[in-house]
């Protein structure tokens, strides 16, 4: 005899990351319970912890999907080579700073360092998704130096610089400092951008 209750059909993975990142940029990872998520969702906790496993792997793997949001726009943005190479330098700092305090895509970032020092799997994730804005930046570099728009140097250890020298301003304008603007943040990257690349 078939079973008279109705089933409710799986949420599409996106709607489980989306909810998730919005849920964890207003609370916090710490405040944030699978059964709360889970009732957001009319799904289980059981359900929830059957595909991630706990909330560090939720945090994670929302993390991966919302850079992948990101990443289609920062490789179409590199991708426009009627732009000069600055021009798109300036546009993938723009990609990558916050658009202001708490931004949920930063928000997650900050949790995920917060993770880190305890979990080999939450830094090697860390890594991993950091990885395609290492190799853009890199290639992007390793481009205008070609064309004489940067000074000649290391392209890794200058992109390395870069993203500390983003880092540096993205934490503060994310998590909301007092006096802290992102158009000061923007042009303050790209006066260190320009003084580390040797703009030409």
């Amino acid at each position: 005899m078939a079973d008279p209750r109705p089933r409710r059909p799986a949420r599409p993975r996106e709607e489980v990351f989306a909810v998730a990142r919005a849920a964890i940029a207003e609370h916090g990872l710490a405040r944030l319970t699978m059964a709360g998520l889970g009732k957001q969702l009319q799904m289980s906790a059981g359900h929830l912890l059957y595909y991630f496993g706990s909330k560090d792997q939720l945090l994670l793997e929302t993390l991966r999907w919302s850079e992948e949001q990101l990443g289609s726009r920062r490789r179409a943005a590199l991708a426009r080579t009627e732009d000069d190479v600055w021009d798109r330098l300036t546009a993938y700092t723009g990609l990558y700073l916050p658009e202001g305090p708490g931004d949920p895509r930063w928000v997650l970032w900050v949790e995920v360092w917060g993770r880190s020092p305890a979990s080999a799997e939450i830094r090697q994730g860390q890594l991993e998704i950091e990885a395609p804005w290492q190799a853009d930046l890199v290639a992007l570099i390793e481009e205008g130096t070609a064309s004489g728009v940067f000074a000649p140097g290391p392209a890794n250890d200058r992109a390395v610089q870069l993203r500390a020298l983003l880092d540096g301003f993205a934490v503060p304008l994310a998590i909301g400092l007092p006096g802290v603007r992102r158009a000061e943040a923007l042009a303050q990257t790209s006066a260190g951008a320009a003084a580390l690349l040797g703009k030409r």
